[in-house]
């Protein structure tokens, strides 16, 4: 009997001692909270002295636990907290142990590769059993800080087989992980590479992202993907209109949007006149776009920041793809110069239709062609070696009338090192610079302008622990500015030689970012940058009576030059004027839960150049200025508050943000400006300010055979330019006023539907407000010609714009993993053949005598077909 009661005690004793329970505490839970847990999922009892307090809070870090046994959980227990836990029959008693058994902490490092060696960017790692999350970085690499102790890291990336691999950490440790292909999920690969659900614990906000993968499956006007235009699609981002160049976000200007490839600027974003982007999408990797709560390291513009990544190439093997199109084809070819060591990327893309002019016997011509490389040394284990180029021109050739050549040039030569597994650099220095040249065959003469820039950038990661990582850096860009050289051609040329007046700036800044997890509800992410800008001789500056190069006259009710009085030279390298300014930046994360958070930040920003313009949308000929005497600096204060939620497993997920951001010394022109080819562009133009408000909804369909978004903006644009003294008129009276980028109401419906292996089908749609514009509302006669009266600046709206866009990709051979594989892609731009207003042209009917408007249209319904491959 005795035995037998024996083995009941021991038995139950064991079943006890083994049995699984969930467990879930932060760093805000207290002793108590643990005992609760335990003692209602179990019989155990716990035991210990009035000495120790069970309200305090002991933890360091969460745990959660969907099932663990209760030995093990004291085992953790015992090595983290300064107590001791043990098991007695029924009991568990804690003893005090001062400092307890705390462990030495490691660095857990690692790279996660595909089989080509290229970087998982944001493949997640868990460490499994913890509540310890982090994602891969541009280069694949991770890094957490783990006590010693035995753990299961489990790696995971859509398209890939999770990885699970135990790792013993009783040193630094770096681990490399190559991922393997999920054979059985790679064709949905090709729609949905990357899960978009938000994330929603880290204080980032008002930024999207866009896969190469996702760019490619949104219809275009020519069949040719593009970045650029992919942009639109998404919340707070609008252009110009059809077959325009440049972007405006939240309400502001092309000019005001720093873009960046591979971390070095480019000053002209499109090709053809916006018909396609400078952007190839063969060769890009991601792209970022940042409307708000920008992060310290990036500054110089005042409305947004789009940082784009070019593709590496495999270390192990060569790959080419390629297509073509209606109108232009692209090639790109990457692979490995030392195996296993270096690798390159290099790809092409040029148009054709100038050829078909040509046929036509057509003496117009217009075409374009660009060259995007990258190549990528690894050095030794901590140091590695990029350079990244790009050159584009367009070329135009109207009859004999005029021609014209204008492209990007940019180099960036980028060095890594790595101190230690928790102290890496990037040290970097680039050239990019943005050529116009303008040849007028009739008048016999050619005007060339520029803008070159030198710069030099030195930024430093450094990793304190699990809740504390700064970012801190330097930086400096060199400009030389060339408005206008005006060269006669010839001597049955009416003109005479002109250069205006070049300028030279230097734009130094130093910056400190912070990011801090305060708890597992708060994350924080906040820092400071100091930016700097010196103009620079030679030049000579004008001075003015009373300072005011503008002046009102109030007889003819309009705004001319000012008294010139003299002027001062400043020689070679002399300083013309300073500027500084201290640019804060934070944000705030607070999740309810792992699906829900909200989000709020505040960034100011200042802006030291400016392109001048009284054109609605940027032209190649648009003249970079820098600030100076009579030009002060953009300064922009933005505050936005989101709320943030995923659903059904990430399936779907939300995004809701409101912004508030207002811009002070915002410059307009006056009414008649004359803006090209003036060496004294302070004489046109007035300082005010503007603003811009909003309300911003994406929601996403992540996972599924149906993917995709629907962007919503509702918001308002504004500037105000006041006269200079009382009783001057300013720009509209002095009252607010749209600014050329207002749209009250911006809608995009983005899907795509894979029906099978072989076939998948995509659509667009855009809705957006017709842009503001100038009206004349009357007219009046002059000697027997009718002369308009205009209306109020911007006060009229050209119609809504609107398009259906839909294409279908067809894949031969789905399951075709090597050797040549190809797909085509038919797609229709503007389905319905809305014929959208670019701008109205008020003109007097010969016949009739009667004033009439026309809308011009440049697109309507455009069919392409393009074949696509690779090997």
């Amino acid at each position: 009997m005795k035995h037998i009661l024996a083995s009941c005690f021991l038995m139950l004793s064991f079943n006890l001692y083994s049995q699984h329970i969930s467990i879930s505490i932060s760093p805000d839970s207290t002793l108590d909270e643990l005992f609760k847990q335990i003692e209602n999922q179990t019989d155990y009892k716990f035991a210990f002295t009035e000495k120790i307090d069970t309200g305090n809070k002991y933890f360091k870090r969460s745990l959660k636990q969907d099932t663990i046994e209760v030995k093990q959980l004291l085992e953790q227990l015992n090595n983290e907290l300064p107590f001791h836990f043990s098991l007695i029959g029924n009991n568990i008693t804690v003893k005090q142990t001062g400092t307890g058994k705390k462990q030495q902490e490691h660095t857990l490092s690692g790279t996660v590769l595909d089989y080509n060696q290229q970087p998982l960017i944001g493949a997640s790692i868990e460490v499994k059993g913890l509540s310890i999350y982090t994602s891969a970085d541009e280069k694949g690499n991770f890094s957490l800080r783990l006590p010693s102790g035995n753990y299961t890291v489990v790696i995971t990336f859509l398209g890939f087989k999770n990885r699970q691999q135990q790792v013993s950490l009783s040193k630094n440790t770096h681990i490399n992980f190559n991922m393997e292909v999920d054979t059985q999920t790679l064709n949905e690969v090709v729609i949905n590479q990357n899960n978009k659900a938000v994330d929603v614990k880290k204080p980032q906000m008002s930024m999207n992202s866009l896969s190469i993968e996702e760019i490619k499956q949104i219809p275009m006007a020519m069949g040719e993907s593009d970045p650029l235009k992919a942009l639109l699609t998404l919340p707070g981002v609008t252009n110009a209109g059809e077959a325009s160049s440049g972007f405006n976000v939240r309400g502001g200007a092309a000019d005001q949007n720093l873009i960046l490839l591979d971390g070095a600027p480019i000053y002209s974003d499109s090709h053809m006149f916006g018909f396609f982007s400078v952007f190839n999408a063969d060769a890009i990797k991601s792209l970022d776009l940042y409307k708000g709560g920008i992060p310290s390291k990036f500054g110089g513009r005042v409305s947004s920041v789009l940082d784009v990544k070019q593709q590496t190439g495999g270390l192990d093997s060569i790959g080419v793809n390629g297509g073509v199109g209606l109108i232009s084809s692209r090639l790109t070819v990457k692979g490995p110069i030392q195996k296993g060591k270096s690798s390159f990327m290099v790809a092409g893309r040029s148009s054709y239709a100038h050829l078909f002019l040509k046929l036509a016997n057509n003496k117009n011509s217009a075409m374009f062609y660009d060259i995007n490389t990258r190549l990528n040394f690894d050095l030794s284990e901590n140091n590695s070696l990029q350079f990244s180029g790009y050159f584009g021109n367009d070329v135009f050739d109207i009859g004999d009338s005029f021609s014209s050549i204008y492209g990007n040039t940019m180099q960036n030569l980028n060095w890594k090192h790595t101190f230690s597994q928790d102290l890496a650099t990037n040290l970097s220095v680039f050239y990019s610079d943005y050529k116009f040249n303008l040849t007028i065959d009739s008048e016999n003469f050619s005007w060339d302008s520029s803008i070159n820039s030198y710069g030099f950038k030195y930024d430093w990661q450094h990793y304190l622990n699990d809740t504390f990582t700064l970012n801190y850096g330097i930086a400096t860009t060199y400009y030389d500015f060339n408005p206008g050289t005006l060269k006669p051609d010839g001597e049955s040329s009416s003109f005479n030689f002109q250069q205006l007046d070049k300028k030279y700036a230097l734009e130094p800044s130093a910056y400190l970012d912070i990011e801090q997890k305060i708890s597992d509800k708060i994350n924080l992410r906040y820092g400071l940058r100091y930016s700097m800008f010196y103009r620079f001789g030679a030049q000579e500056i004008n001075i003015y009576e009373n300072n005011r190069p503008v002046v009102y006259n109030p007889v003819f009710d309009i705004y001319e030059h000012g008294t010139v009085t003299g002027s001062t030279f400043y020689g070679k390298g002399k300083k013309i004027s300073g500027f500084d300014n201290f640019e804060p930046r934070a944000a705030l994360s607070f999740a309810f839960n792992d699906d829900a958070s909200v989000k709020a930040s505040y960034n100011r920003m200042a802006q030291y150049l400016h392109i001048l313009t009284n054109s609605q949308s940027p032209l190649p000929m648009n003249i970079w200025t820098p600030s100076g005497p009579f030009i002060k600096p953009q300064i922009l204060d933005q505050f936005a508050i989101g709320y943030f939620r995923n659903f059904k497993n990430k399936t779907y997920s939300l995004e809701t943000e409101a912004f508030y951001k207002k811009i002070k010394n915002r410059i307009d022109y006056v009414d008649g400006a004359d803006l090209l080819g003036n060496n004294n562009l302070e004489q046109e133009i007035l300082n005010g300010k503007a603003r811009s408000y909003g309300l911003e909804v994406l929601v996403r369909k992540n996972t599924g055979r149906l993917t995709g978004w629907v962007a919503y903006t509702i918001s308002r644009a504004e500037q105000k330019t006041i006269g200079q003294a009382p009783g001057e008129p300013g720009i509209a009276n002095g009252d607010w006023y749209l600014s050329p980028y207002d749209k009250l109401h911006n809608l995009n419906v983005t899907g795509n539907y894979e029906l099978n292996k072989k076939w998948s089908f995509s659509a667009n749609f855009s809705l957006q407000s017709g842009k503001p514009v100038t009206y004349p509302d009357g007219y009046y006669q002059f000697n027997g010609i009718n002369i308009p009266n205009y209306s109020e600046r911007n006060a009229n709206r050209l119609p809504a714009y609107h398009h259906l866009d839909v294409a279908a990709t067809y894949t031969p051979k789905p399951y075709k993993k090597k050797g040549w594989q190809s797909y085509w892609v038919f797609s229709i731009y503007n389905l319905y053949n809305r014929q959208n207003a670019a701008s109205m042209q008020f003109t007097t009917n010969d016949d009739t005598g009667l004033n009439e408007a026309r809308r011009l249209s440049v697109f309507g319904f455009i069919p392409s077909v393009s074949y696509n491959f690779k090997f």
